[in-house]
């Protein structure tokens, strides 16, 4: 058979048979690798142990653990450690500011390996098409990126997304070999009433994996939650909550994000019985958390800091959420595995000093040093912002709807639904920030619909000024809230004419603004750039007032029409302890 005869299947075939070979006697001594790791340790997670011996990978994989002769390139990591490259168990990487090849630079420098990614924010302005550009995006990424198919898109019938994600969509979508199971599923009264269509879902996931989402879930109601086959969950707030949840089955994931910080209030869950069903996760972490703070390795520093033994915590990274997402070969140190691998100086504090992936080194000393193709940004998630005009009539607030309000709650998404007395002038409701009563307007703007929702919000803190956003999960209209009704129309007009972003607006003028084009919800300037430009956003909020660490990252959640207690979408105010419609 000539070389044009053969067939992709069988050079596939051949190739892998040829690898195996190689792999087999290299592990037996009988060839040099391609690479050996020489002079530290390697963390065992199957035995939680730290054992001296040298690394040899090979084709990507790892050939063996134990004594070798010098690979084709030799690494000397004396006084090291080598782990399993970390990983995100659930993540929206849009939430990043960031397009995924700068997001991919950003976290392989801090030992992240792969990532477990729910795209329902681009699900939610463009659909199927926008995810199927996210996974060529990802394809030739010096890290495993594989996503779970939305479930929830709309989230609600309270707000109005770009684009839905039906039942066929997600049949398509866990079809691909990139798909990790379903994603987190957000309408639990839908669910738990057993409503037709979600039974629709469910029946199209049958045998797949299926992620959850459900806070404040407890008794019945939780188990005919899991009962319903959602067997992992990250959204609990309180130590009795996820106890509950892990004594009925669930895995569960810690989370560590940029407004969602729950680990160290769930960290006394991990017990000696416990942590094999335990893994972590950031959900939502920005731009500037990832340059200042980190990734995965930066939950790990906190968990290690609060008394997590170090080697548990690696564990706990690595092989159970590579273990429970089912991901094959990866999360282990151990022959066969792929070489997907961190090289640490220190366990304590989780330094990272080399990140290795399918046996190339990617980054080096905090510094990327891998290779990314430059490709075009996909047309299907360029001009998503198409909104109607807006007057200062849209946004009257009046008295008789004005009696309610949002309550932030500064490090969570869970809000409060708080009874005020409104400012009232002119027969109209008007934003108080002396008594930190402000206003808080969704406007759609995917289809020019003219939809406007106003209430108040108690928490963000402004003393003047406005800041807006087209970042508001999960529909992704324009947000904003504001002390002045002039300064909040700025605000939203800023956005619409960038196509999609971020800005602050004091006294008419425009004190900072991000552009983010890539759905209205994304940049594809570097991750530095980014990054520097969104701290500059966040503390011109924080000037005007705001006493909220993340102003931004608390304003995109203050539209998530799934989450209790009080929200504000572009279809009005909404209770969401009786789940009572926009104008319940």
């Amino acid at each position: 058979m000539s070389e044009e005869e053969i067939s992709p299947e069988l050079a596939a075939r051949n190739m892998w048979k040829w690898q195996w070979r190689r792999r087999v006697a290299l592990a037996q001594g009988l060839y040099q690798p391609e690479l050996v790791l020489t002079g530290g340790r390697v963390l065992n997670v199957f035995t939680e142990e730290l054992v001296e011996a040298d690394v040899a990978i090979d084709a990507g994989r790892i050939a063996g653990i134990g004594s070798f002769p010098e690979g084709r390139e030799t690494i000397d990591i004396t006084g090291c450690i080598v782990a399993p490259s970390f990983i995100d168990a659930h993540i929206h990487t849009e939430s990043s500011l960031l397009w995924l090849p700068e997001f991919a630079k950003a976290v392989v420098p801090h030992g992240t390996g792969a990532i477990v990614t729910d795209p329902h924010e681009v699900a939610n302005v463009r659909g199927l098409a926008g995810i199927a550009a996210m996974r060529d995006a990802a394809a030739s990424l010096p890290m495993q990126v594989r996503f779970t198919a939305p479930s929830s898109v709309p989230a609600s019938p309270f707000e109005h997304p770009g684009a839905t994600f039906d039942d066929d969509d997600i049949a398509a979508m866990l079809a691909w070999p990139e798909t990790a199971g379903l994603g987190e599923v957000m309408n639990v009264p839908g669910l738990v009433s057993a409503e037709s269509s979600l039974g629709n879902m469910l029946w199209v996931s049958r045998g797949s994996l299926r992620d959850g989402h459900a806070p404040g879930l407890r008794g019945g109601p939780l188990q005919a939650y899991i009962g319903s086959g959602i067997g992992a969950d990250h959204e609990s707030v309180t130590l009795d909550e996820a106890r509950e949840k892990l004594e009925l089955g669930m895995f569960l994931y810690l989370r560590e994000g940029s407004s969602e910080k729950n680990l160290v209030e769930l960290l006394p869950l991990v017990t000696d019985k416990t942590y094999p069903r335990i893994a972590f996760a950031s959900d939502d972490r920005d731009c500037n958390d990832l340059r200042t703070k980190g990734h995965v390795d930066d939950i790990l520093r906190i968990a290690i800091a609060h008394g997590l033994d170090p080697v548990r915590a690696i564990r706990m990274a690595t092989w159970n959420p590579a273990n429970h997402w089912r991901l094959a070969d990866t999360g282990a140190v151990a022959p066969g595995y792929r070489a997907d691998l961190v090289v640490l100086r220190d366990l304590m504090t989780v330094d990272v000093a080399m990140t290795i992936f399918q046996g190339h080194v990617v980054a080096q000393d905090g510094a990327f040093t891998g290779e990314i193709a430059e490709t075009p940004l996909p047309e299907v998630l360029l001009h998503t912002v198409n909104v109607a005009p807006v007057h200062l009539s849209d946004l009257r607030l009046d008295p008789a709807d004005a009696t309610r309000a949002v309550g932030v709650i500064p490090g969570q998404i869970v809000t409060e639904y708080r009874t005020v007395e409104p400012t009232v002038v002119n027969g109209a409701a008007i934003a108080d920030p002396a008594r930190d009563l402000l206003k808080l307007v969704s406007v759609e703007r995917h289809h020019a619909t003219g939809h406007t929702g106003v209430g108040y919000v108690q928490g963000i803190g402004l003393a003047r000024g406005a800041i807006a956003s087209s970042i508001a999960h999960d529909a992704h209209n324009i947000i904003s809230a504001g002390a002045s009704d002039v300064d909040i129309l700025a605000a939203i007009a800023t956005v619409a004419e960038m196509d999609g972003g971020l800005a602050v607006v004091a006294d008419g003028e425009i004190l900072a603004a991000l552009p983010l084009p890539i759905a209205g919800l994304m940049s594809a300037a570097p991750a530095a750039e980014v990054a520097e430009t969104y701290a500059t956003l966040e503390h011109a909020a924080r000037s005007l007032g705001s006493p909220l660490a993340s102003p931004f990252g608390q304003l995109a959640f203050l539209s998530l029409s799934v989450i209790p207690e009080a929200r504000v979408t572009d279809g009005g105010f909404l209770d969401l302890r009786q789940q009572t419609s926009p104008h319940g």
